[in-house]
């Protein structure tokens, strides 16, 4: 007798186990269940949906040689029965039958040798007044969006909320900005976008990117209420109200684990499906994966939620291995991930410094900014770059960066992202071998600086200043006794020099053995140039001859620049 396989969710894990399993037993029985009329989409896409990037919603159902992934799809293309728009209200464990109900009421009972759970998260709801006003929505599903483009492409749109300066936050506030030109502010309850992703440096240069484009961000607020008559009118927050057509909550999500909670199996801490690194629950002849379930976080060795529709598909792989007799395994991850913003992009793999710092380690970040291709090559950009170490053992824990979406930055990213797993240290990074060519990279990549930069400060030859920390240094210049020591070419450096007389000094790198007793040994010295090479050389040299009290500008001018930091002005 045939084997029968079911799979509860269809969206992405569903969709990959049941193909995968079906292309190794071709004999067996496989049927994909899904609550949702609309099945097999990207989800990933929905913000590129509603900015126009993507033309029709159809195409994020469709295949790559343009064919719709709708039941008949997958009844002809893949052998596998899908039934959408029919709910599973129970999993009998012990006889083995899903029951489910269709939209008409037919009541249906589908019996299983394996099962697979993939269905996914729920989105976190405020709990506030207004949340049931219309045009509120949580970028959930494909209904959301195609409700969202409609009132955005039919003008109904002119003012929107955005709660929340996450992935989904971010990239709809620039989906809503960027094509539709409209009015869009986001609230965001921490001190800055992307939280736990990312450090404030290469935060702040998504968030200034973003408001040069014309979104607005409100940083260490919570909204208080939501208020309108039948639509969203204004959103309140504690420290202001903001006028709104629509707002988008992207507050996060909750695992959708109810059937297995009912079920009997094995739910984790955090609310998630428990599985082992074959993705079976604590019932072995029922999978699981997706949004869904908790995994190991590789760099924390602790368990970890990574709700990525690239995840989803490599994890609904494993499990169509598995259950038609495979042995293969999915360990965790370490949390690789990219966000457009505009022509710019923010992307990490890893742990931050301050998830590092929460889970135990001693860590530190190093930025450092260099041109993604060799300086003389006429088409190059800079990109910045910020390692994640440990100052004890020299471990890599995280990398990120930010850099235009056509630069090499997120190649970067992913070089290193593909060694984490094995717990790397910092000399692994200045030696890691890349592919070279001018026209590509430089022949000392960024990477290479980078581990070389984050080695010299764990040796201690360099100290490097944040731009929070210069910042401050330069709001308090008329009080602080340092000096800010440019290292640039004379032409870079006059401007400062000539409308800071007292604080700013120009000594153009390759002069300063010459000049050194023009630089004052009783005051600190804040070093200067365009991406932090010069200064760092700098300071090395000056440390030689005796002058101790020295910090460099990481990424230079660039990231200050890339900060919103405007030192030549008198903010």
């Amino acid at each position: 007798m045939s084997e029968n396989i079911v799979i509860i969710g269809a969206v992405a894990v569903g969709p990959k186990a049941g193909c995968r399993f079906k292309r190794l037993r071709q004999d067996a029985n496989v049927t994909l269940i899904d609550q949702d009329e609309i099945i097999s989409y990207g989800g990933c896409g929905i913000p590129y949906l509603i900015s126009g990037d993507v033309s029709d919603e159809s195409e994020l159902r469709s295949t790559s040689f343009h064919m719709v992934r709708d039941a008949q799809f997958f009844k002809d293309d893949k052998g596998i029965t899908a039934l959408p728009a029919t709910k599973v209200v129970r999993i009998d464990r012990k006889n083995k039958i899903v029951h489910a109900l269709t939209k008409d009421g037919q009541e249906k009972e589908l019996p299983y040798d394996k099962l697979v759970i993939g269905v996914g998260t729920k989105a976190r709801e405020l709990n506030i007044p207004g949340t049931s006003l219309n045009n509120i929505y949580n970028v959930g599903n494909m209904h959301d969006a195609m409700k969202i483009k409609q009132m955005v492409t039919s003008g109904q749109v002119e003012k929107a909320v955005v709660i929340g300066a996450g992935f989904i936050g971010l990239e709809m506030a620039e989906a809503l900005a960027d094509m539709w030109q409209i009015d869009t502010t986001v609230v965001e309850y921490c001190d800055q976008v992307m939280p736990g992703f990312v450090s404030k440096n290469l935060s702040f240069m998504a968030q200034r990117k973003m408001e040069a484009e014309g979104v607005t961000f409100y940083l260490n607020e919570s909204v208080e209420a939501i208020e309108g008559k039948d639509s969203v009118e204004k959103v309140k927050t504690n420290k202001r109200t903001l006028d709104a057509d629509i707002v988008i909550m992207a507050v996060g999500v909750a695992p959708n684990t109810e059937l297995a909670k009912e079920a009997g199996l094995e739910i984790a801490p955090g609310g998630f499906i428990k599985v082992n690194e074959k993705m079976q629950t604590s019932d072995p002849d029922i999978y699981a994966g997706g949004d869904c379930v908790e995994i190991m976080n590789l760099m924390t060795g602790k368990p970890g939620y990574f709700p990525l529709g690239s995840m989803a598909n490599r994890q609904g792989r494993v499990i169509g291995t598995n259950m038609a007799g495979g042995d293969s395994v999915f360990n965790g991850a370490v949390g690789s991930f990219v966000v457009k913003t505009f022509d710019m992009a923010l992307a990490g793999a890893g742990l931050s410094v301050e998830t590092a710092q929460k889970n135990g380690f001693d860590a530190v970040g190093i930025q450092v900014a260099q041109f993604d291709r060799a300086h003389f090559f006429p088409e190059k950009e800079i990109i910045f770059l910020e390692l994640v170490v440990d100052q004890k053992t020299h471990k890599v824990l995280g990398i990120q960066g930010f850099g235009g979406v056509a630069s090499g930055m997120f190649a970067r990213i992913n070089a290193v992202a593909s060694i984490l797993q094995y717990h790397p240290n910092v000399d692994a990074i200045s030696n890691l071998e890349l592919a070279y060519s001018p026209p590509f990279a430089s022949a000392m990549d960024i990477i290479n600086a980078l581990g070389n930069a984050a080695e010299n400060f764990l040796e201690g030859r360099y100290k490097p200043v944040a731009f929070d920390e210069f910042d401050e240094c330069w709001q308090n210049r008329e009080k602080d006794d340092c000096i800010f020591l440019d290292c640039r070419a004379y032409a870079d450096a006059r401007v400062f020099e000539e409308k800071y007389p007292d604080i700013w000094k120009s000594i153009p790198h390759n002069e300063l053995h010459q000049r050194l007793d023009e630089v004052p040994k009783d005051k600190k010295l804040v070093l200067i140039c365009n991406t932090g090479v010069r200064s760092y050389e700098a300071q090395i040299n000056l440390k030689a001859k005796g002058f101790e009290n020295t910090v460099s500008v990481g990424a230079g001018v660039a990231s200050l620049k890339q900060c919103g930091i405007d030192f030549d002005t008198d903010k």
